[in-house]
This record gives C-alpha cells, structure tokens and sequence, in this order.
C-alpha cells in the first residue's frame, strides 16, 4: 500500500473504533432527509486530504489501485441535542458496550434514554506520607459499568504526581460527571446508570434491527451525554450499510429510476464519506446525517434498485493522484458546473473544475433522433412560409397534394378540379354533402361560398349575420368588389380566421384564389373544427426506434414509432419548419398524427423549455423568483447590515460557468459586495446561476427584481440529475463519474 494511502485509512480505521473518543461536543441540529436530489456539503469547505506529489494518477488497473483488506467502519451523527432517545428492536435488544466481550442482552426490548449528573467520583481518604499506616479509599459509588477512561475529563482521573506538604492523594477530587440512565417502557426505575456511552445491539440484526426513535439502522447505535448535557446519538455502521442509506435519499430511485446514475451516486457517496471521516471527531463521530455531510436515513429508507446500486460498486471509489476525491456534488447545475474555489474560496481543486453539463457529443444522440425519407419543400418565399406545413396535415388527412412543393406550384392559381377534389374531402371529413363548385369558386368570393357550405352544409352567415354586421365585417379597402350573393360568407370566413386578407389589407375579390391560400384556409378550417386528427403529448424518453409520449389530457404513457416518410416539423422560434430529422432529449410539446399502422406519419415538435442540458429533466433546471428591496434586505439581514434601503444589485464578476461571483449591493448609506457561495445563501435563492430583471417606478426607484435562473446547489462537482440524463442516454457510471470529476480514476479500495 502506497504510504499516503496508508496513513490515510489508518486513521480511517481508527476512527471508526467501537469506542467513544475523546471529545468537546457542540449543538447540531438534524435535518430531514428528502427524495429529491441534493447537494452533500454547505458552504463552507470540507477538509481535503492533500494529494502525496509522489504518487501518479492511478489508472483503472486493478494493481495500480490503493488497498485496505477490511472495510471500514463509520460513526454517523444521528442526533446531536436530544433532551430524550428511544431505542427498540423487535427481537431481543443487546447492550453491547464493552467491545471486548459478549454483547449482554436487556430485560427488555425497548429502553428510554434521558441524560444525567451523575454523582462525582470517589474522594480518597489522605494519609500522612511517612507514616506506615494503611492507605483507605473509599467504595466505588454504586453503578453497573466503570467509567470509561477514554470519555472522562481530566480532573475525574486519578493523579498521584500532585502532594502537599507530607499529605500525598491518591486522587484528585472530582467534579459532577454527565451520563445517561436508561428506563424500561412506562417505568421510573432505572434500569442502568452510566458515565460511559451506551452501545446498543440487536441479536439479529437482518431481520430485527435496532430503532432509533422508531427508525431502523444497520450496524450498532451509541449514545451518550455530551457537554450541553443532552445526548448525542450515534450510528455505528459498516461503510457499505452507510453507503446504501444515503443513495436513495440523495437521490431517489422512484423519481430518477436508472441504475447507472444510481451507480455513479453510490460511488460518489462512498468517495465523499471516505475522504471525510473524521470531520466531526470533537463532536464525537465522523459525518452528520444532514446536508452538512450527505443525507442518511439509515435501513428504513433503503431501496432495492439502490442497493443493487451500491452492491454493483462495492469498494469502489473516485481518485486523483492516489488520493480520494472530495466528492461534491450538487442537485441540479443548470447547465454548467463551476469551479470550487470559485464557490468555496482556497486554492483551486484539479478534478473540480467547471464542466458541460451535457454530452461531449452528438454521438449519443442517434438513438434519439428521428429522420424521414421525404424531400423537404422548395419553399423561399415568405407568404408561402406556412405552405408546407398546410399541405402536410392535408395530405395525411387523405387530400391530394403534390409531393413535393415549389413556389412557383403555390403561387398559381387553384383550378376548379383541384379545388373540387379539396372542397369534396372536406365535406366528407365534415359529415356534409359535397357543395357545388364552379369557376366562381376560384375566386374569394365563391371560394368562401363553397367552403362554408362543405364545412356546415349551408350559408351559415346568411342566417347568423345581418346586413349591419356584414357591412362592419367587411371594411377592408376593396370590399366592395365582393359579390353581393358572397358577403355574408365572406364576413363569416374572415371572422373565423378561414379566409385571410393580403399584407396591403385588400381581399382582391376579382383574383382567382392561389393554391397556397386555398390550402392555407382548407388546413385551418379543418383544425380549427377539430376535423384533423392531431394529438399533442410531451416526449418522456425515447428509445432507438420510438417515442414514450404522454398525453397532454390523461394518465399513463404510450410507445409509437414514426412512419420512413414521416412529415417532420421542429419549431424555431415561432415558426415552424419542415426538417429532415428531430433531436429528442425528452420535455419536448409534441403535436402528432398516426396512420393506420399506428406510427406516427406527421409530428410537429416544440423544444423543451429546459434545453438539452442532461439536467433538463429536473423542476429547477429553470426557475424565476421576485422579491421587492424591501424583501432582498429582509433576506440579507446581518450579511450586510449598514446599507440602509437597497437601491439596486449589480452582478461585478461571474463564474467560469457564469454564476454571480460578485455582486455589488447598492443602499442609501453605504455599499457592500457579497461573494462566492455566500450569495445563494443570504438572498436565500435556488442557485447563483442567474440574471437580473428589474421594474421601476414613476421617478426611476426599483420596486421589484426578478431573479430568472437555473439550477438548484452550489453548483460544484458532480450534477445529479445531470447524471440521470447521461445515464438515460447510455452512459455508463465510470463515464458519468469521469464527466463532472475531470482526470480523475474509478478505483477499487477493497
């Protein structure tokens, strides 16, 4: 074993001994754990071990890696101020205190704890040091374990070194020690007094574990009374049992369901626990239960698929020179991770440097991706833009168009034949009798006659419009060409939406109707009267050769596939395009039709609004807060106090990633900066990925910011649901790993 290596898990190994160290504990408070993704650190840096320059970065080669033959043990902090404990099994309960011998089963299987001062030690009896005259001590006060030495104060312990005059003590006198007393369910007996931690143990573990206030653990609980005379609670656990209660409350298996992002979450927990034991020894264990380590809610919110997880990488961790990684990491990143100290200030940290969240390629992409064999359009001109789109959701509803459209085609004028068979299929999808067409129905007057007859099966204006609304309707500049048998369905197409006037605000009633326009009003008339089959859901995963779509109205999720020739239509902006293919990453707005084989032969897709970053599919991949300058103060409290009423926030440096690393608060009596991670926390945001919108009142004074940004954490290391993304895209843990964490090596410690 390399000898940076060595040390560095000797005291591993030592810390994670059976019995209580010697300490100063101080107040914490426990947090719930939750199943969403979470961040595994505050703001406030861990300690790193320092890379040993004389070891080079390991590969992947079994013989390369670091060893240690027993995996260790880890104390976690459950509770750290609890004025009263309950423990329980339901088999038999152990008291397993002394590590040297057999643990001593309790009379009963569920004891309460409270805290205690106890009665000082024993007082020896002084005797003159040159007489021969025996030496008295006092008995032992009554108690059924002796004081642990480790645990005790240095005035409780016996001190021969000290005399006075001829008087020589066999001990000091002590002061007041703190234990606990243990009571059995409703009685007000003690059942045991002790100046030492209690070490709880159940005789079966695997099928009755012990409970800490009704909360199964593996491995052994330890409690005792700390300095603030209430207890502290301890969970001694085998690093893969820890390992397993942390993953699925960093990151749940029923919201992030895939095993290689789980994988990665095991081996970044495991690496995180591994390079900070210890970090809590004064207090009297090595990691907290909370998000000032990682969440850990122990054996009663284990999951199978997690498990599966952290047994595929058992002993596996992540390495940069030999060394463990601090193994940070954050729920959702927005996008792009930052630079450590750039968050957490010092110097900079080689494998935590601000990356991509996203794939290095388009590679991956191909799986997602659906093409089509069919010719895009020839389409140039700008009043033909939505001529493609027109003909296509005709042509699947069963109407002749041409297969390939050019603008010369679109701007000719529609002939009777042509129109006849359009109008013909219309009353037919409608449930209306085929309307007489003639040459007069080229013409917008007679084209809006003959459409309103296929669409309802008679003039629908005559009846509904008056001679008043007809003239208010059409009072566009040449509406006076308009036939007078033909007003009152023109006025009942425009108000529709069916029949649209020119750029110039003219309807040019003497024209004959292009094709484009005839399409353009036939494909809107069949939407707006929901005659076109077409079903909007939004795209949940995809698979090599098909879509799992959910319905916009519904439950449940359906897998189609698409047609070869597919019409395939990709919003830009707000319009949309006739494209040859489509990049699927999932929380895309899909509008589609399936033919008879059940594909889908026409499909219209507007982009997620979380973009293609692989945490897309997280709820604060993006989000918007606003607060007044009253508000900001409020939250900023004492982080700048003497600033007096805010006046503005101006953003003076940003992250590799653009995060907010400066930001310059502006009041009526004095400026201040914030800086790295403390900015996310004192204005109490998601992220410090964000940007700045304000709205003023009448003499120029902000009354509101709105904070528009993405992500949620620090931001720092690996992304949670990043890594879900890259695994539902193929990737493997190792890739994962090596994605957030640069240049650094998947090892194998045990």
């Amino acid at each position: 074993m390399r000898p940076s290596v060595k040390k560095l898990f000797a005291a591993t190994l030592s810390s994670c001994a059976l019995v209580s160290p010697n300490f100063t504990p101080r107040a914490q408070v426990t947090q719930q754990p939750s199943t969403r993704p979470r961040r595994a650190t505050t703001e406030t840096w861990p300690a790193t071990p320092t890379p040993d320059a004389s070891i080079n970065t390991l590969g992947d080669d079994a013989d390369q890696t670091p060893r240690i033959t027993t995996e260790p043990l880890v104390r976690i902090g459950l509770a750290v101020n609890a004025r009263s404990v309950t423990v329980s099994t339901t088999g038999k309960l152990l008291d397993a205190s002394a590590s040297a011998s057999e643990p001593v089963p309790f009379e009963v299987a569920r004891v309460r704890i409270e805290p205690r001062t106890l009665p000082p030690l024993p007082v020896p009896t002084p005797i003159d040091a040159d007489s021969d005259t025996r030496r008295v001590e006092t008995a032992s006060a009554p108690s059924s374990k002796a004081p642990n030495p480790s645990n005790s104060s240095p005035s409780t312990q016996p001190d021969s070194s000290i005399s006075r005059g001829s008087v020589q003590l066999t001990s000091r006198a002590s002061q007041p020690a703190r234990g606990e007393v243990l009571y059995a369910p409703g009685s007000t007996r003690p059942l045991l007094d002790a100046r030492a931690p209690v070490v709880f143990a159940s005789d079966d573990e695997a099928a009755n574990p012990v409970r800490f206030n009704e909360r199964a653990y593996r491995g052994r609980l330890e409690v005792f009374a700390n300095s603030h005379g209430t207890l502290t609670v301890v969970n001694v656990v085998a690093l893969e049992d820890y390992v397993r209660g942390v993953v699925p409350n960093e990151l749940s298996p029923g919201g992030w369901p895939e095993l290689e992002a789980l994988k990665a979450q095991a081996v970044a927990a495991r690496t995180y626990a591994v390079s900070n034991i210890g970090r809590f020894s004064t207090e009297g264990f090595d990691l907290t239960s909370d998000t000032r380590s990682q969440v850990y809610g122990g054996r009663s919110t284990e999951h199978p698929l997690t498990d599966r997880a952290v047994f595929e990488t058992r002993g596996r961790i992540a390495t940069y020179h030999g060394q463990p990684i601090n193994a940070l990491y954050t729920s959702t990143c927005g996008g792009r991770t930052e630079d450590a100290e750039n968050i957490f200030g010092g110097d900079a940290v080689p494998y935590l440097r601000g990356r991509e969240c996203a794939l290095e390629s388009k590679q991956p992409f191909v799986s997602f991706t659906a093409r089509t064999t069919r010719e895009l359009p020839n389409v140039k001109l700008s009043e033909h833009a939505s001529s493609a789109r027109d003909a296509a959701i005709l042509s699947v509803h069963g109407f002749n168009t041409p297969a390939r459209l050019n603008d010369d085609w679109l701007a000719a004028a529609v002939t009777v034949d042509e129109l006849r068979d359009l109008l013909i299929k219309l009353a037919s999808l409608a449930r209306q009798p085929a309307p007489l067409i003639t040459s007069d129905s080229t013409r917008p007057g007679g084209f809006a006659t003959a459409l309103a007859y296929a669409l309802d099966g008679e003039s629908r204006g005559t009846t509904l419009l008056n001679s008043a609304d007809v003239e208010y309707l059409l009072s566009f500049r040449d509406a006076s060409d308009v036939p007078q048998q033909n007003r009152a369905d023109v006025a009942a197409m425009l108000r529709e939406g069916h029949v649209s006037l020119f750029p110039d605000g003219t309807l040019r009633p003497r024209l004959a109707v292009s094709r484009a326009r005839a399409l353009r009003s036939i494909a809107h008339a069949l939407e707006a009267r929901n005659l076109a089959r077409l079903q909007k859901a939004s795209v949940q995963r995809a698979a090599k050769d098909s879509l799992s779509l959910r319905p916009a109205q519904g439950r449940g999720e359906t897998n189609l596939k698409f047609a070869p020739d597919a019409f395939l239509f990709s919003a830009f902006g707000e319009e949309l395009f006739a494209v040859r293919e489509i990049n699927f990453v999932g929380g895309e707005s899909l509008a589609y039709h399936t033919n008879a084989r059940g594909e889908i032969d026409y499909a219209e897709s507007r982009p997620s609004a979380n973009g293609a970053a692989t945490d897309h599919y997280s709820p604060f991949a993006n989000w918007t807060e606003t607060l007044t300058p009253d508000g900001v103060l409020s939250r900023l409290g004492r982080s700048v106090a003497g600033v007096g009423t805010i006046l503005d926030l101006r953003v003076r440096r940003r992250g590799v990633s653009g995060r907010v690393l400066d930001m310059e608060v502006v009041g009526t009596e004095g400026t201040t900066h914030l800086r790295g991670g403390r900015i996310r926390s004192a204005l109490g945001l998601r992220e410090q990925l964000f940007v700045i919108d304000r709205t003023f009142d009448d003499v120029g004074r902000v009354t509101r910011f709105k904070f528009t940004g993405r992500g949620w954490g620090h931001g720092v290391g690996m992304c949670q649901v990043g890594a879900y993304g890259l695994a539902r895209a193929g990737l493997s843990y190792e890739k994962i790993l090596k994605s957030f964490y640069t240049g650094i090596s998947v090892s194998k410690l045990y």
